[in-house]
């Protein structure tokens, strides 16, 4: 869900810098801003108990850091990490809902897009039970293409790595290669120059 730069400023947002790899907000912390990213990738993450990382996301330019926890008083049940050089409006929660008040079309749009990712995240997780790679690889492909306007066959180029789409789908980056490879040979995508297009 983006929302428009003026309106963000309007209401005091403001422009923050972030390098690669330099934390947002850490598994703990309290929500305190709406983030929208204007430019850069920005993966939400966790770490089990043996340092092993677990993505639960990854957004990138034009999209904001899960708004939905904002509306509760619980802490942020991730870490938010730059994965590239970053410009993210932030807005302080209380005028954000400011913002939703004295608008209440951006209200309605905000319940959209929170219905669009719950219904994704069911989906994902439906596809997570499953043993079959090639079948969590595609559901994951199909929910990232959704977001497009590219709606031909191979028209859309997948902006992740392989080892962003283990880290997504929890499947060994050596699966993912193997099953990606499959899917080419069954015309399902193509890969041109190691990029993805589905």
């Amino acid at each position: 869900m983006i929302l428009g730069e003026n309106l963000l400023l309007a209401y005091g947002a403001k422009y923050e810098n972030y390098a690669a790899n330099q934390k947002i907000f850490s598994e703990g912390s309290y929500p305190k801003y709406y983030f929208q990213i204007i430019n850069g990738v920005v993966e939400l993450n966790n770490y089990h108990f043996d340092g092993r990382e677990f993505v639960q996301n990854i957004f990138s330019s034009g999209e904001s850091l899960d708004e939905s926890l904002l509306f509760n008083d619980r802490p942020y049940p991730m870490n938010a990490i730059a994965k590239t050089k970053c410009s993210i409006l932030k807005i302080p929660k209380l005028d954000f809902f400011n913002l939703l008040t004295k608008h209440p079309e951006v209200s309605l749009a905000i319940y959209r897009s929170l219905s669009d990712k719950l219904y994704n995240k069911y989906k994902m997780l439906f596809s997570l039970s499953s043993p079959d790679p090639i079948f969590k690889i595609r559901t994951l492909l199909d929910d990232i293409k959704s977001n497009s306007l590219e709606t031909k066959p191979y028209s859309f180029e997948i902006p992740f790595t392989r080892q962003q789409l283990a880290n997504l789908t929890g499947l060994r980056v050596e699966t993912v290669i193997r099953a990606v490879k499959k899917m080419e040979k069954d015309n399902v995508l193509k890969i041109d120059n190691r990029r993805i297009y589905y």
